[in-house]
């Protein structure tokens, strides 16, 4: 009987799962997967801060708003930079993903990941935004840990398992070993960075001015960590710094990969530390092993090459990155208690 309420109340709360990401969120419901992917974006009314649009519809307008509307990011470098318009955002992503459902009669419990590295002041931060937005339960997971146990690495075996996560905000290295963490390292440098480093090159080298999004644009078509086979271009637009006047210009990868180098060294940089600091035993297992990447800007041409040069290492993409860390809150749904036994809060 007590495990059947406790499937029952599981049914009428339809737990959750949240990788709240810098650049984008995914919400994964038990029994049913990721049900949600949008940016983490917020716009809204100046002054008031009244909420205008959430997620998709708000970055389609950063950049582009009026006067009155702003479109900001509330999460920054993986953690909370505004906690109103934060709670907001969660609150909006947890009632789109559940929907209206007359069963859905409970506050769900919420696994969340979050940085490895986070102090705190900021864990509460963000477990008190989960609690306000419509959580009745938060469970903080730490996002390697989550990436690791979502893309099916064995992290309970006595045995190293490397996991690198990199998404918008920070990039996550850790060495797993028997469901814990033995060696970590979190830079908060992710394909943000990346966008920002871009920007302010065609803005050094060219005096063009572009956005977020153009920037964003050159780094998923062209840009690359590693020389290319064939190396690419693109039409870039943006706005003349002298002239004042829209412009247009060709620019190629291998240009995109030197202002990328800064933070693809600090991600390699990460690396090597969490090597140099394991313990002999776990580091020899990842000769066969290998290393595993994992998160948005995992895909990042090249990058797993560059890494497997200056490691040694073989090195992989895991299957899915890009839901890897959502999938991982998901499979600790199942075993709530067990990962809650284990500290993780």
């Amino acid at each position: 009987m007590p495990n059947l309420f406790k499937r029952l109340l599981g049914a009428l709360s339809c737990d959750i799962g949240i990788d709240l990401g810098t650049a984008n969120t995914l919400v994964f419901i038990k029994g049913q997967g990721v049900v949600l992917r949008e940016p983490s974006v917020v716009a809204m009314q100046r002054g008031t801060k009244t909420i205008v649009a959430v997620g998709a519809e708000a970055k389609s307008m950063l950049g582009r708003t009026p006067g009155n509307i702003i479109a900001v990011r509330p999460m920054k470098s993986g953690v909370i930079a505004d906690f109103d318009i934060t709670e907001a955002m969660i609150r909006y992503f947890i009632r789109k993903a559940r929907g209206h459902k007359m069963i859905q009669l409970l506050r769900p419990r919420v696994v969340i990941a979050t940085p490895s590295e986070i102090n705190e002041v900021e864990r509460r931060a963000i477990r008190e935004a989960a609690t306000h937005a419509g959580a009745r339960d938060v469970t903080l997971i730490e996002e390697p840990m989550a990436a690791a146990i979502g893309v099916g690495m064995p992290v309970d075996a006595p045995a190293g398992n490397l996991i690198v996560d990199i998404g918008g905000g920070t990039c996550e290295v850790a060495l797993i070993s028997l469901s814990g963490i033995a060696e970590a390292k979190s830079v908060r440098i992710g394909g943000d960075t990346m966008d920002e480093c871009i920007m302010n090159y065609m803005r050094r080298v060219y005096n063009l001015l572009i956005g977020e999004r153009m920037a964003e644009d050159i780094k998923v078509s062209i840009g690359s960590a590693y020389p290319l086979e064939e190396e690419m271009s693109m039409e870039v637009r943006g706005r003349d710094l002298v002239a004042g006047l829209p412009k247009t210009l060709l620019v190629g990868s291998e240009e995109i990969r030197e202002a990328l180098k800064d933070p693809v060294t600090a991600i390699v940089d990460a690396v090597r530390q969490v090597l140099n600091d394991a313990k002999p035993e776990l580091a020899s297992d990842l000769v066969d092993r290998g290393i595993v990447l994992s998160g948005g800007s995992s895909l990042l041409r090249g990058l797993d090459r560059l890494i497997s040069a200056q490691t040694g290492l073989p090195v992989t993409v895991a299957d899915d990155p890009l839901s890897g860390v959502a999938n991982g809150t998901g499979k600790v749904l199942d075993g709530l208690d067990f990962y809650k036994s284990r500290s993780f809060q």
